[in-house]
């Protein structure tokens, strides 16, 4: 006797879709690019604050403490044992004291900041390669004598006063302002670059009508 065969249906599981991106989260490279740029601008205008409120407000309000002698972060020429023999007669313990904090707050943020958004401008508007890490290497050095100089500062106040500490601290001043001055044309070159070739390419672009 013949079985019925009963055929049996045969169902198709439906292809899932594939997730549709959501354009908000997608970061293409002219988003990433622009919000590298918004993070640029926000650091140049902090250290533009920090140079101000380090350099020429809180150093300069120093010299209220010592006699309206400069601080010997200011003298861009370096300083001489006499300088600091009159500073230290000058600067009882709460002066020393204060410029001591100054070199740990302003002092440290000032060229951690700097070294930090100039790399960023490289970083951003510079090709990878040797050329880029020269470019990195000056600010970084800069971030290093800068914070190495405020240590030999603060240690002229305290204890004998020796002239190799006196010559050391003094060179490091004189080649911190180089770096510093280096450091500040790097980045004001990399954005005026920058500026240029983005005005450039929109200028092309108009002349084709694409914009």
């Amino acid at each position: 006797m013949a079985k019925s065969q009963k055929k049996k249906k045969q169902y198709n599981r439906p292809t899932p879709a594939a997730p549709v991106p959501n354009p908000s989260t997608q970061r293409s490279p002219e988003k990433a690019a622009n919000n590298g740029s918004l993070i640029l601008v926000a650091g140049f205008v902090v250290v533009l604050f920090l140079f101000w409120y380090y350099h020429l407000l809180v150093l300069n309000q120093m010299t209220d403490l010592s006699n309206g002698l400069a601080m010997p972060d200011q003298m861009v020429g370096g300083y001489s044992v006499g300088h600091i023999e009159a500073l230290r007669q000058a600067m009882d313990a709460d002066a020393v004291g204060q410029l001591n904090y100054v070199h740990k707050t302003a002092g440290l943020l000032f060229p951690l900041f700097l070294a930090l958004v100039t790399m960023l401008a490289v970083n951003i508007n510079t090709s990878r390669g040797v050329g880029r890490w020269i470019l990195w290497a000056v600010p970084m050095l800069f971030a290093v004598v800068d914070l190495w100089e405020n240590r030999a500062v603060d240690a002229l106040f305290t204890g004998a006063l020796e002239p190799a500490a006196v010559s050391l601290a003094s060179t490091l001043t004189t080649t911190r302002w180089i770096l510093l001055f280096a450091t500040a044309a790097i980045l004001f070159g990399v954005l005026i670059a920058s500026f240029v070739r983005t005005f450039r390419e929109k200028w092309e672009l108009s002349k084709k009508g694409l914009l």
